[in-house]
């Protein structure tokens, strides 16, 4: 994918709420993901001139096949970076402009009585593109193609760790614990607090006290090149995001929907407690979305997966395909609040139009999700922290489907309960960087009632065949050998 192709796509991402900046950019598929970074984030950066340019110029009007986000991104690097070095017909597109463009520029230097392009930025705007990279936690680089000067500015890094899955279809834990050893990291063993965690330094790692497939590392950490990574033996996720999979549970065997699938992340994860036996079908509008998608999944070594190009909405319920489906996975679109690592420019607080643009969304794909004749589980999730996105819209479906379903307490002993928006929503879990050490999450569990039955289990069902925290370890033990024959790991 072509370098201002790519950009915009990670902007138009971020303006949907699909992640964050440095999530965005690693799912990209574009092989420099150090350039890609610093071209948005600069492009982020100057969001408000540009768009006062675009508008001045009247580049999207005379270029009607020209999206916005590629617009920004073209005009960012023609004026402000490298002076589109690369781009092929987009070169030839935004030259053919650069006159009216520049001197749209210097009107706009002369009514604000500057002689810098950077004197155009608000202050915080300044140094918000070098806070996003020390988040990141990649430090300045000699001859950055956009000449980022980073070294007098470090802001506080973000507190949530480097999680790091064990792909189970690939290797198993202990393996894994003795690659990275022979790597001169230090194993501290199996955490039994946060406090723990926040404590990593340096080259030590720890087992995680609730997923006892997940490692912990220091923050800043980066497993990118790390041959793990790119054999896929390991994937880089966040523990919260490894909460929906977990709470669904599916048995081996078993049919399931991922609903809103891309990247792929969670979609692997079920893959690997299904043990690669039964069906996942995994739904994404987005074409390269779902390119990225299954290249990641080749990768992890996932099976029995079909991958559609399809808004889930549109997918009938009634269909034969889906007659088995007894559990999904939904993790709509969201606002993307709970993200660390959101990128500069982006708002902390949607508007209430967006929120309720989003809630409406949300409401309608978890009812759709709910027709699905043969559905006995379902969880629910999203990387928000606004209530109209979670436990508005968990209760308001639950009305409208009145005692055919209802929540399930999630993980008992997670911490972080669902806000008192209902009775019941301490059911629900969230997760936020203060409490749980994650980015900040939320999740629902719901299950058809039947009559006659008892209440459902609050342990989901592929987390009995492993033993829960404090069931069966020690405190601070490694994770048994298994006795079947491992992988072996080169």
């Amino acid at each position: 994918m072509a370098l201002y192709s790519a950009a915009a796509a990670v902007l138009a991402g971020l303006e949907r709420g699909e992640g964050g900046l440095k999530s965005l950019v690693y799912n990209s598929g574009f092989p420099h993901v150090r350039q890609l970074y610093a071209l948005v984030s600069e492009t982020l950066r100057y969001a408000s001139v540009l768009e006062k340019l675009l508008d001045g110029a009247a580049l999207l009007q005379a270029e009607k096949k020209l999206a916005p986000q590629l617009a920004k991104v073209l005009v960012y690097d023609l004026l402000f970076g490298k002076g589109l070095k690369c781009g092929g017909r987009w070169k030839a597109l935004a030259r053919r402009h650069r006159a009216r463009l520049e001197a749209e520029l210097a009107r706009m230097k002369v009514r604000h009585k500057v002689s810098r392009n950077e004197d155009l930025l608000a202050p915080e705007k300044a140094v918000s593109a070098a806070g996003e990279w020390a988040r990141a936690g990649w430090a300045p680089f000699a001859g950055s193609s956009w000449g980022l000067c980073l070294t007098c500015l470090a802001p506080a890094a973000s507190q949530v760790p480097r999680y790091v899955r064990v792909n189970t279809l690939k290797t198993c834990v202990d393996d894994v614990i003795d690659f990275f050893k022979r790597q001169g990291y230090a194993y501290l063993g199996k955490a039994v607090s946060v406090e723990e965690l926040k404590a990593l330094s340096g080259k030590k790692f720890m087992l995680d006290l609730h997923l006892l497939e997940l490692l912990v590392f220091p923050s800043q950490t980066d497993f990118h090149d790390n041959l793990l990574y790119t054999s896929g033996h390991i994937i880089l996720q966040d523990k919260a995001s490894c909460l929906p999979a977990f709470l669904l549970g599916p048995v081996a065997g078993s049919h399931v929907i991922d609903a809103c699938a891309a990247p792929g992340n969670k979609t692997s994860h079920l893959a690997a407690i299904l043990k690669n036996k039964g069906q996942i079908f995994a739904f994404d509008v987005d074409p390269k979305r779902v390119a990225t998608m299954n290249t990641l999944l080749t990768r992890a070594g996932v099976t029995g997966c079909q991958l559609a190009q399809q808004d889930f909405l549109t997918v009938d319920p009634r269909d034969l395909k889906y007659s088995k489906v007894t559990h999904i996975l939904l993790d709509p679109s969201c606002s993307g609040s709970g993200m660390v690592t959101r990128g500069p420019g982006d708002e902390a607080a949607p508007s209430a139009e967006r929120l309720q643009a989003l809630a409406g969304f949300q409401h309608r794909v978890l009812n759709h999700a709910l027709s699905f004749p043969a559905l006995q589980r379902l969880v629910y999730s999203t990387c928000s922290l606004h209530q109209e996105e979670n436990e508005d819209v968990v209760q308001a479906v639950l009305r409208e489907w009145g005692s055919a379903f209802r929540l399930v307490t999630a993980f008992p002993s997670w911490p972080c309960r669902g806000l008192a928006a209902f009775s019941g929503a301490e059911s629900c879990l969230r997760a936020s960087p203060a409490e749980t050490l994650t980015h900040g999450f939320f999740v629902a569990v719901l299950e058809r009632c039947k009559e006659g039955v008892a209440a459902p289990s609050s342990v989901p069902a592929a987390a009995k065949e492993n033993p829960q925290p404090g069931e069966g370890m020690e405190q601070g033990a490694a994770p048994k050998k298994r006795k079947k024959k491992k992988q072996q790991m080169k």
